[in-house]
């Protein structure tokens, strides 16, 4: 029997909704960000520029922790490109959804392509993976929405109000809570676990290499791991 789906709209306002409780960490974590990047030396405009043009907080992080340190212009480019590899395996995932939409569609849905709109999208397409495109590009939009503002409006408040943030509002929380509200729903199969655990004990081991390499090296390692994982599942599933 074939599922009735709801008006693009509704399903709009039901992105919305659902990327509401995004809220608690995209505010803290852009509002850290514009503190951080004041307290780095960067005037206003450039923290805003920072996550207006780039979008994309681990990166944006990434980039001033080695620019703090002095390091190279080539390894602060090459490391935040690193960090941001996962953007290519967001899209390429997407490309099923929304691979033949037209070219200044798929602009906008790669600007506003971020952790959170990519997290929740995926999991809505793979439970309703035949409803029209419309429906999908509006619950896109509808998650975007709800977060791509607050992680401007937040960031330009951390800006201004720069160090006169007390210590104790520990604000630097968000940025691991994120990234662990994203990835844990998604650990749903044996290689997504092993490549994890594998990034994690990378990460801890090669904390010692300058310039926070070990981190990009633990992710190529994880790849490595995850995609022999997959390959083994495969050939197991054949058999």
């Amino acid at each position: 029997m074939t599922a009735t789906y709801n008006t693009a709209k509704s399903t709009f306002w039901r992105g919305y909704r659902e990327g509401l409780p995004f809220i608690l960490v995209v505010v803290p974590f852009g509002t850290l960000f514009g503190v951080v990047g004041t307290e780095a030396g960067l005037d206003i405009i450039q923290v805003m520029s920072f996550s207006v043009l780039v979008i994309a907080g681990a990166s944006q992080f990434s980039a001033l922790a080695l620019m703090a340190e002095d390091a190279p212009t080539i390894i602060v480019l090459l490391t935040s490109l690193a960090v941001n590899l996962r953007m290519a395996m967001y899209s390429a995932a997407l490309v099923p959804h929304f691979g033949k939409l037209r070219t200044k569609t798929k602009l906008w849905i790669s600007y506003f392509l971020v952790d959170q709109s990519f997290a929740m999208s995926i999991k809505e397409f793979g439970e309703r993976p035949d409803q029209p495109i419309d429906n999908k590009i509006s619950y896109f939009f509808g998650i975007v929405l709800a977060i791509a503002p607050l992680w401007y409006s937040s960031t330009l408040i951390g800006a201004i109000m720069g160090a006169s943030i007390p210590d104790a509002f520990s604000l630097d929380f968000a940025v691991p809570i994120c990234f662990i509200a994203l990835i844990a729903p998604l650990l749903r199969t044996l290689p997504h676990i092993l490549t994890a655990i594998t990034s994690v004990i990378g990460a801890l081991l090669l904390a010692w290499v300058p310039y926070s390499l070990g981190l990009i090296i633990a992710a190529f390692f994880a790849m490595m791991v995850g995609a022999y994982a997959e390959l083994k599942l495969e050939q197991k599933n054949a058999s």
